[in-house]
């Protein structure tokens, strides 16, 4: 029965993420181009993404980290991607470089949409909202501090600008931040404030538990990431560098990703919010 149930549940989620897909229409999200059943198995057919994910990118070519170019390049298509959605009146929640997908035309493709969350409720737009979403153990690192906390105050689109600056210092230097600290100890550091920042600044030495580590994320297309493959942590086919050489990053990159890392949602960075 348990086992009954736990399908029934994934078929749910797998479903609501296929609907959601075939809803948004915008170039920077990766959409369902066909769905099918076959064999009591649901097909899902969307765009070819010859580059496979950031995160695939960041293992097979650029284990010290992307260069500031590159970077942009991909961020800025995120960027347009969650300004339609946060537009729709959506949040993404799962913002991460795992996430972001390269086409073979160089289209960047936001996928992930199994923890989109609505902000409408009886015909309006909520400000701020409670829901915690699924599979969050493998989202930690990511998640920002106010939709942690889950108190009263909830939290809004700005929650998917502070996963923008963490997925900021993953592409750049290679790993994610808290990637390997203990879900308990993640969870104090971010709800103290304390900052990720890029490795030619370190904020603590490198010996320090808070140093950011090796990052074991695996490759995926985002879609249905949580019901097919579970926790990423367990799927790594390869390892990232331990200790990169530090780099000379711009003060732009620098005020980006301070930006976009505010411990208070409404200092944060932020585009044309509606």
């Amino acid at each position: 029965f348990n086992i009954y149930m736990c399908v029934c549940f994934m078929c749910i989620i797998l479903q609501n993420e296929v609907l959601l897909s075939r809803l948004f229409r915008h170039p920077n999200l990766l959409t369902s181009r066909l769905v099918f059943s076959s064999c009591c198995q649901l097909w899902v057919l969307s765009p070819l993404m010859s580059y496979g994910s950031a995160d695939s990118l960041l293992r097979s070519y650029f284990p010290d980290g992307m260069s500031e170019s590159l970077m942009a390049y991909l961020l800025y298509g995120v960027l347009r991607a969650l300004e339609y959605l946060h537009h729709m009146g959506y949040v993404h929640r799962g913002v991460k470089a795992s996430h972001v997908l390269l086409s073979a035309e160089g289209r960047v493709c936001l996928s992930g949409l199994q923890s989109v969350y609505s902000l409408m409720k009886d015909g309006k737009r909520m400000r701020a909202v409670f829901d915690m979403p699924q599979h969050s153990p493998s989202l930690l690192p990511w998640l920002s501090p106010e939709l942690l906390r889950q108190d009263l105050h909830g939290y809004g689109v700005k929650s998917d600008i502070y996963s923008l600056g963490i997925v900021a210092c993953e592409l750049v230097s290679g790993r994610v931040p808290f990637q390997d600290m203990p879900p308990t100890l993640m969870l104090l550091q971010k709800l103290r404030g304390s900052h990720c920042c890029l490795l030619d600044v370190p904020p603590y030495p490198l010996g320090d538990m808070c140093a950011l580590k090796v990052s074991r994320s695996g490759v995926d297309s985002g879609i249905g990431e949580s019901v097919a493959t579970g926790s990423l942590t367990r799927t790594a086919t390869a390892e990232r560098p331990q200790s990169p050489a530090p780099k000379n990053h711009s003060a732009t990159l620098h005020s980006l990703v301070q930006l976009c890392l505010q411990q208070q949602p409404e200092r944060r960075y932020t585009h044309r919010d509606p």
